[in-house]
């Protein structure tokens, strides 16, 4: 074979959304995709990270019980596609392994002696992420992540020992080698192993969560490590939701000197297919044994290359604006959330405040409007534009809609104890908390909590009244977003010839909670602008005092702002889940302690010093 004679192999990338937990429904996901792939012709389909139990499955994974239903699944799939007549198809799944033994085991010393661990022979064992290689009716190979996340939303040290081995697979004349997910985000990783080794074709089963430009991210990655690795990368990711993450797929394949070869569309369950030409008279050398910091091995399923045939033109689908990207992120994060749970409906207080309004528009896109349902529940001292507006907002998006009055029950309650301030204005929210969950239950709908990203940051809202709820689709959106995202469905409405969902109103007017005469948002808080500044740089980023200033934020705004964070993280802890898309999100993703003395301040500059 000489560089001039190209190998042709016709690949795809099944970008699934699979359920945590689910593994024989996750088996039938994959039997399915696999079909598909064998109809186009494709001669090896990858599928993402820990496709047969889902991801992440968290403490699942220590049950062995769990592990080896995965294990035994594995190898019931191997024998069920080549039962099915797909046997010549080579598949790359993503399951959950285990070793015997305790564990989990630190990634080995290059440098130490000949009597390191292996993935064949771990000298400790625990759960395992892999990945295997199915054809002919058997599990071909497995491969055990090497490189294990463990910052934001990621705690895979917990759990996984890391892999020492990177196997290469020969099929159709094409050395594939194995890879996983975080593996390819480290340069010197199994990438760097995998072009000292010498392969045409690195796969990389992915379960990479979404935030927010994130697909700016990837595809400057995955050309790095094309470069490293001196061969064409096959980057698969989930999509689909699961409890805090979502997962946006963007899946794509890049040539080995960089070049974007098909890109998978967001958000959507997709085929990526494409037709690679390779070259494996070019590549210099193929070793196997010790390269660098892991062990080689190969395994021949074929030497002959396919037939050549028609290259079909590969799909290249351009990444979504910021504002579309965001609201199919938190669109996809609650209809998974809802259908995977097994929800029949949602029900939300509708103020006709921009919160309440947004987030009965992503339910209704999310599920329909016919499964979403509305309370307007005003007090004595709602304006008679937040009944209109709220009403309004329901018939707009056709989704159901009833006003059930809450003053003779604040009423009732104010008679039995003398409340007054702050005190007395949360009662009105924790009687319409009440009010909804005892409908939530009645009628087996999840309560949506409808606040945003800044109100929990500073704790502005009231535990067990507008926080209560079981899930909140814009706790992980900044309040000048909510506005921007409003703007944005409305004007893709009118792009579309549809009704603007969301009243010009709603988006318009000052908000307000209306717990007080006259009440707005702006005599608690400073403007969102600033607030919404300091937080994304204070949460997100985790700078310090000096650091904001040195960003420019006014200096009493930035204290009060960190005081109102600090002193709320009580109330986070008991808050409902919610989409991530930032940077970092309350939750999994920023865990501080509730108890805790430490506050930042300007730094003193001692005598003397410069």
């Amino acid at each position: 074979m000489t560089e001039q004679q190209p190998v042709q192999l016709r690949v795809s990338l099944a970008q699934v959304d699979t359920r945590v937990g689910d593994i024989e429904g996750n088996s039938d996901l994959v039997v399915r995709w696999a079909a598909k792939a064998a109809e186009a012709g494709t001669h090896l389909v990858v599928f993402p990270e820990m496709t047969l139990t889902g991801y992440p499955a968290e403490d699942l994974v220590l049950r062995e019980s769990f592990a080896h239903a995965s294990e035994q699944a594995l190898v019931d799939l191997a024998a069920r596609l080549a039962a099915e007549g797909l046997g010549d198809l080579a598949v790359v799944v993503g399951y959950l392994a285990h070793t015997h033994g305790a564990g989990p085991a630190p990634v080995d010393d290059p440098g130490a002696d000949d009597d390191r661990p292996t993935d064949a022979n771990p000298r400790r064992g625990a759960p395992r992420n892999a990945a295997a290689l199915l054809h002919g009716g058997d599990v071909v190979t497995r491969y055990y992540k090497r490189h294990l996340p463990n910052y934001g939303v990621f705690d895979e040290a917990r759990y996984f020992v890391p892999g020492t081995e990177l196997p290469v697979v020969r099929l159709h004349g094409v050395d594939v080698a194995l890879t996983v997910c975080e593996d390819l985000w480290v340069e010197g990783g199994p990438c760097g192993v995998a072009g000292g080794a010498g392969v045409d074709l690195v796969v990389s089963p992915n379960a990479s969560p979404y935030e927010r430009a994130k697909d700016d991210l990837r595809l400057p990655l995955v050309q790095r490590r094309a470069a490293e690795a001196r061969a064409a990368i096959l980057y698969c990711n989930q999509v689909g939701g699961q409890d805090e993450l979502v997962f946006d797929g963007d899946s794509m394949a890049v040539s080995p000197t960089g070049e974007l070869l098909a890109r998978a569309p967001q958000f959507v369950e997709h085929l990526l297919t494409v037709d690679l030409d390779l070259h494996p008279g070019s590549v210099p050398q193929r070793r196997e044994g010790r390269v660098g910091p892991m062990t080689v091995t190969r395994h021949v399923l074929s030497e002959d290359p396919v037939p050549a045939f028609e290259a079909r033109p590969a799909t290249i689908v351009e990444p979504l604006s910021d504002c579309e990207e965001v609201w199919r992120a938190l669109v996809l994060g609650l209809e998974d959330f809802i259908d995977k749970n097994g929800m029949p409906s949602v029900v939300l207080g509708m103020s006709g405040g921009i919160d309440s309004a947004l987030v009965a528009a992503l339910a209704v896109d999310a599920l329909g409007a016919d499964r979403v349902h509305g309370v307007g529940l005003p007090s004595k001292w709602s304006s008679e534009h937040s009944l209109s507006d709220a009403e309004d907002s329901a018939k707009r998006l056709g989704m159901h809609y009833s006003v059930v009055p809450i003053a003779p029950m604040v009423e009732a309650y104010e008679k039995s104890v003398d409340l007054t301030g702050v005190a007395a204005e949360n009662l009105q929210a924790r009687v319409r908390g009440t009010l909804l969950m005892g409908l939530s239950n009645q009628h087996g709908h999840l309560l949506l909590a409808t606040s945003n990203k800044s109100e929990v940051a500073v704790g502005y809202s009231t535990l067990y009244g507008d926080a209560a709820g079981g899930f909140a689709p814009i706790k992980d959106v900044p309040k000048t977003l909510v506005w921007e995202l409003a703007r944005w469905r409305n004007a893709e409405a009118r792009r579309r010839g549809e009704t603007e969902p969301i009243p010009a109103n709603s988006i318009e007017k000052p908000p307000s909670a209306e717990l007080a005469p006259g009440q707005q948002d702006s005599d608690s808080l400073p403007s969102y602008d600033e607030l919404d500044a300091v937080i994304a740089d204070y949460v997100d980023r985790d700078l310090g005092m000096a650091q904001l200033l040195e960003r420019g934020h006014d200096a009493e705004v930035v204290a009060r702002v960190l005081r109102l964070v600090d002193a709320a993280e009580f109330k986070r802890r008991q808050s409902a889940p919610g989409t991530k898309i930032s940077l970092k999100a309350f939750g999994r993703d920023r865990r501080l302690p509730i108890t805790n003395r430490w506050r930042e301040t300007l730094p003193t500059v001692r005598e003397g010093a410069s």
